[in-house]
């Protein structure tokens, strides 16, 4: 009996295991999901804002590329949660089926020994078959055994009552779960026609641009040159911050008249050790956001067939989203350039890292700050509605990929 117990406690802890983790994964499944159902709603909503008349069709046609790619991420994280429902939905019908076998079997068992209880039950009966014993250690073990059998009969007693309430509380769950999954199905039915209804407004948006496509051409031309201007206004920054550390610290500028490379103190090394530490580990530099420009060289997301290249990456995030600096260091530079907003620069040793497109600064120049800590609001255009930060890392004077520094970039 003892080994039956174990069993059963070792197949119930396993069974409350594999529900959690499974519960832990519906959990994290749904938290996504949420995060997708508002980012869609914040695009539906830039859609439908009459109010910005200075969105051109190619903005319309990207805040419309980002909904129909979040739109299929919903659809594919749904069918996620729908197939995970489908196999806790099974695994309870499979507990249910062993739990009525076994609950089928302890009846039985149960039955027979109610049957063999009645046949004996008389006290004269028990006294008789203690008076029988041949001796002192017989009448003993007889003693001890009528105490385990009415102890065995209490104890399944107990596990057909216990049996009874599990499959009970199995059968109500198990009827949630298929609710549940109705409801998500249904979801993924109406995302499905929506779905639809977007890829047909962007075939239409993508037949008016390339009828202008020339004219389209031009205007990617120019916010090309503007990012060129500003990229270039950073690095003279970057170059002027390395050449003031340097002259602080006595290292002599090159013959060029400037330098490349900061000179390190000991606490600037470790602290740019720690930041290369921790590559690959670092907070996004927004709380709630999405990537919607890679860095470096790649196709024009609305006209495939032009090339753009990116310095940094750019995060889309919602209105009022606090920026907030991704590892420890000081706040070197803060500095405003037409088409960027305002830009801070945080510097971790040789390190430094900008945030631009920002609003409401909440540091200073010289300030030390934390990670995650918040140091502006990224700023909302007041063209096309959207609130997107562009994120840039330096190694000195060199560009670094953002994604290859960022966790789950």
């Amino acid at each position: 009996m003892r080994l039956q117990k174990f069993i059963y406690i070792l197949g119930m802890l396993f069974i409350s295991i594999s529900s959690f983790s499974q519960s832990t994964k519906q959990q994290q499944l749904e938290e996504q999901r949420r995060r997708l159902k508002e980012q869609i709603e914040q695009m539906r909503s830039l859609l439908a804002d009459t109010k910005l008349k200075q969105r051109s069709v190619l903005d319309e046609v990207e805040t419309l590329n980002s909904q129909i790619n979040t739109r299929q991420n919903l659809i594919k994280i749904t069918n996620q949660q729908a197939n995970l429902l489908t196999r806790e939905i099974n695994a309870n019908l499979k507990k249910m089926g062993s739990y009525r076998e076994e609950l089928k079997i302890l009846k039985e068992d149960y039955a027979r020994m109610i049957v063999k209880s009645y046949k004996s039950k008389s006290q004269q009966s028990k006294i008789m078959f203690l008076l029988s014993s041949s001796d002192f250690t017989q009448a003993y073990k007889r003693l001890q055994y009528m105490k385990q059998y009415n102890e065995h009969r209490k104890e399944q007693a107990d596990q057909i009552q216990n049996r009874t309430e599990e499959l009970q509380v199995l059968n109500k769950d198990l009827l949630q779960r298929k609710k549940n999954k109705e409801v998500l199905v249904e979801e993924n039915r109406e995302a499905q026609e929506r779905l639809k209804e977007e890829k047909k407004q962007q075939q239409a948006l993508m037949a008016s641009i390339r009828k202008k496509e020339g004219t389209y051409k031009k205007e990617i031309k120019k916010k090309q040159e503007q990012a060129s201007a500003i990229d270039k206004a950073i690095e003279k920054l970057i170059r002027e911050a390395i050449a003031k550390a340097n002259k602080k610290a006595g290292k002599k500028a090159s013959k060029k008249g400037s330098a490349t490379t900061f000179a390190l103190t000991p606490e600037d090394k470790k602290l740019a050790d720690n930041f290369t530490a921790n590559k690959g580990k670092f907070p996004w530099p927004v709380g709630t956001g999405r990537l919607t420009k890679k860095y470096g060289r790649q196709p024009h997301p609305t006209l495939p067939n032009i090339q753009i290249n990116s310095s940094g990456v750019e995060l889309e995030t919602r209105p009022g989203e606090k920026a907030r600096a991704i590892f420890e260091g000081e706040v070197m530079a803060i500095q405003k350039l037409k088409g960027a907003g305002r830009l801070v620069h945080v510097r971790h040793g040789n390190y430094i890292t900008v945030y631009y497109n920002l609003e409401n600064i909440s540091v200073k120049e010289g300030q030390k700050v934390s990670t995650k800590q918040s140091i502006g609001e990224v700023r909302v255009n007041p063209a096309t509605g959207r609130a997107i930060m562009k994120f840039l890392i330096f190694k000195d004077t060199k560009k670094m990929n953002p994604q290859s520094w960022i966790y789950k970039m």
